[in-house]
């Protein structure tokens, strides 16, 4: 009997065995079907680069080739063709990021993302950069309103083609929706949001404001911006209670800034010029650059151009190249309001009470209610201290922008891809208005020029620019701007170059105001002092110098620090720091462990000189802080007494003990052997992409590792990073040199890669030359790759 139950136990537990073998590969076929289910449709959504591809609209067909680095060279008979092919591309190849710019922009990410991007919404709304865009595409020209809607239906185009073969890009699987039709208003709503993104001023102001109110009147006019008295500027004298208020509002990163350079050919081996230029923006994936070749009978332009815009932003033609940088002018203002008690939409002006426009805002959310949201604008502009939520105060803060003003950029891009000299392009420049810029150009004549150029309004007094002014007082408001003729310039000057790194642009000579905040000098001081040095310059000189490491801010401040600090109450692992600084290069080098010490020790004692007195929340409107805690501590270093500098216990004692808590904090995260520790180990960069950090999705959407990265955010190789992680977000979003004697070809590099889908090969292929300094050549004649021709329906 017993052994009939060992049969019947056995028998039982074979065929246990075999059903769950059974069951083990049922459930590997059905992992292996979804697996090959979700590639192939993952797969289905990569760009078509081969082949033929009807876009209804086209008149004939167009040749669009992808070279080795993604870059679609787009040859059309027609401009319609042109612009139509160039929408339909773009879409291919970034159209989720187009649709997220677009919706950011617009306040409509809560359709999307639900009510986590309520606030942020609420501020965009509040501030109008689609309100704006309608009001400025009232002002093109008939011409470049066809331009736009060419390009829209181009998108268009892609879009429809995408949602009948279901293969939109995955992310809006995984967001959820489908992405409404493209049209003008998008485009130039985009182009609003790049004025946003490069900053103005009415965060320093609110901050200078905070300043005043919360610490004794002394004290607050040290932290007001100055700029070192002997730094150079770029044009020559023979040249020519804010915090609870504004707790909620969407800073841009302090750090958008660049750099560009042209070099006359009397300084360089061809005998014609050179022009570099590398705009400085966040680091990211996709990139925030597209880089295209167009071409048609009347219009050969390469560059880049920002996803979801037409035309060529940055780049060179057959005749010119330029290039551009953030001038950085006070073209915002804050204005107190004096509300009406008894009609909370009526503002004193004068001795009258005026009615604001009030627009209301249907915000919808997803998962969620929708939200009714009133706007409140001012004869200045929108109230922002209402985004705040302290609607009922007696006073409020509304905001004068330059770019909620109608303006024509997207015209102007139009008009200086077609020019052929340094008059055609300046006259285009008449008509970009925001955000203002530094402009360098070269012409295969020999001309090198130089324009500031931007709506920059008029401040009779510089000192005005520095806090709100008074809303309800006729002389406090704008009257006039710099005209365009007397706007800083420069053509080929006698030293043979020209350079700009958002550095201050002109000194005391010139007669208007521009700016109370400038960059630091350290990258233009560089740039300035390479140029200066060498003459026979190639284009292999003007890349080794966009990746330059050399820090002059160390070069500066480790002699003043090492001369002050008080080594007797340094720890010894301190001294050891000490003696590794006294022979540095000041070179920020990936391998060296001198960056991270300095860099480090910067950012202690400048958190010890405010953490204690400036809020949490009112540090992100401190822009400028770097340039200010310079200037307090060459003040303090010469002898001067500064109060923020002496309630440390003075300079010796505040470096002392800001270096013992640096040492101490990296000795936690890279052991004792000072001397092992790497820049790079702490430094490095990512490029992550904006689903990145919703579960899994990293593991798709980023690459493996971060790279270490040398540089800083004040060496020409620009690479400012998070001070918490290390990573490097800002820098050099596109690096370029353009060489007069041939404009057939450039060199151009656009981090970290081309396309926005993650299987692309152009993913993430430029992310390593980005770090090592590489560069891809992409020529407008006689180029070669994968060929699509897209052809009339």
């Amino acid at each position: 009997m017993e052994v009939v139950q060992q049969k019947k136990g056995k028998s039982k537990l074979k065929r246990w065995q075999k059903v769950s073998l059974v069951g083990l590969g049922i459930f590997i076929v059905l992992i292996i079907s979804m697996f090959i289910f979700v590639n192939g449709y993952i797969n289905r959504n990569l760009p078509q680069i081969e082949g033929k591809a009807s876009l209804p609209g086209l008149s004939e067909s167009v040749e669009v080739i992808r070279d080795d680095e993604g870059v679609p060279h787009i040859k059309a008979n027609t401009e319609r063709d042109l612009f139509m092919a160039q929408g339909y591309i773009q879409a291919q190849d970034r159209l989720f990021q187009m649709d997220m710019a677009r919706r950011q922009a617009s306040g409509r990410l809560s359709e999307v993302a639900g009510e986590v991007a309520l606030e942020r919404d609420k501020y965009f709304r509040t501030l109008g950069l689609r309100r704006a865009a309608e009001k400025s595409y009232q002002t093109y020209s008939e011409e470049a309103k066809q331009v736009m809607e060419w390009y829209a239906a181009g998108v268009n185009g892609f879009i429809d083609q995408a949602k009948s073969s279901n293969s939109l890009p995955i992310e809006f699987t995984l967001m959820g929706g489908k992405p409404e039709k493209w049209t003008p208003i998008d485009s130039l709503t985009i182009g609003k949001y790049m004025a946003f993104d490069l900053g103005g001023h009415w965060e320093r102001q609110a901050f200078n404001y905070f300043l005043l109110q919360n610490l004794p009147e002394e004290k607050a006019y040290e932290l007001f911006p100055t700029y070192p008295k002997n730094a150079p500027t770029i044009m020559k004298e023979e040249e020519i209670n804010v915090s609870s208020l504004l707790k909620e509002a969407v800073l841009p990163h302090p750090f958008n800034g660049s750099n560009n350079w042209v070099v006359s050919g009397n300084k360089t081996s061809s005998g014609k010029p050179l022009l570099a230029d590398d705009p400085h923006l966040g680091l990211a994936t996709p990139s925030i650059w597209y880089q295209m070749h167009l071409s048609s009978p009347d219009y050969e332009v390469s560059g880049v151009i920002f996803a979801g815009i037409p035309g060529i932003i940055l780049g060179h033609n057959e005749n010119i190249a330029w290039g551009v940088t953030n001038t950085g002018p006070d073209v915002q203002q804050l204005y107190l309001e004096k509300r009406n008690p008894d009609n909370p939409n009526e503002f004193l002006f004068e001795s009258d009470y005026e009615e604001a426009t009030v627009i209301n805002e249907e915000i919808k959310v997803k998962n969620g209610d929708n939200v009714n949201y009133e706007v409140i604008e001012t004869r200045h502009g929108p109230l922002i201290s209402e985004f705040a939520k302290k609607s009922g105060k007696e006073t409020a803060l509304s905001l004068r922008w330059t770019a909620l003003d109608a303006s024509t950029e997207l015209e102007a891009i139009l008009e200086i891809n077609q020019a052929s000299n340094w008059e055609e392009f300046e006259k285009g420049l008449e008509k970009f208005l925001v955000p203002a810029q530094n402009f360098v150009f070269a012409s295969k004549n020999g001309t090198i020029a130089y324009k500031a150029n931007g709506k920059i309004p008029i401040y009779e007094d510089g000192s005005d620019a520095l806090l709100p002014l008074e809303g309800w007082e006729q002389e406090n408001e704008w009257q006039k701007f710099i005209p365009f003729d007397e706007l800083p310039t420069i053509i080929n000057p006698e030293k043979g170059f020209i350079a700009t790194a958002n550095n201050k642009v002109v000194g005391d000579e010139y007669p208007y105001h521009i700016s109370n905040n400038w960059a630091q000098p350290y990258r233009y001081q560089r740039i300035e002092e390479v140029l200066h040095e060498r003459n026979k310059l190639t284009t292999d000189d003007m890349k080794n110098l966009q990746m330059d490491q050399k820090d002059l801010r160390a070069q500066e401040f480790v002699p003043i620090f090492l001369e002050h600090v008080d080594e007797q109450a340094v720890n010894d692992y301190g001294a050891k720091a000490l003696q590794l600084l006294r022979k540095w290069n000041y070179v920020d080098d990936v391998d060296a462990p001198e960056p991270l010490i300095f860099n480090k020790w910067m950012k202690t004692f400048t958190d010890r000189l405010y953490e204690k007195q400036i809020p949490e929340g009112m540090m992100g409107f401190f822009k400028g802080s770097g340039q200010t805690t310079d200037e307090l501590i060459r003040k303090a270093s010469s002898g001067k007494n500064v109060t923020w500098i002496e309630e440390q216990g003075g300079l010796p004692k505040a470096l002392a003990l800001s270096l013992n808590e640096t040492i101490t904090d990296l000795i936690d995260e890279n052991g004792k052997e000072i001397t092992s520790w790497e820049w790079g180990d702490f430094h490095k960069v990512e490029f992550t992409h904006p689903l990145s950090s919703v579960a899994f999705l990293d593991r798709f959407f980023n690459p493996k590792d971060p790279k270490p990265v040398g540089g800083s955010k004040v060496t020409v190789m620009a690479a400012s990073y998070d001070y918490s992680e290390g990573i490097v977000d800002h820098g050099a979003s596109w690096r370029f040199v353009a060489d007069l004697n041939n404009l057939l070809s450039a060199s151009h590099l656009v981090g970290p890669g081309q396309s926005g889908h993650f299987r692309s090969k152009w993913y993430h292929s430029q992310r390593d030359n980005w770090v090592n300094g590489g560069y891809h050549e992409t020529k407008t004649k006689g180029y070669e790759g994968e060929k699509l021709m897209l052809q009339p329906e």
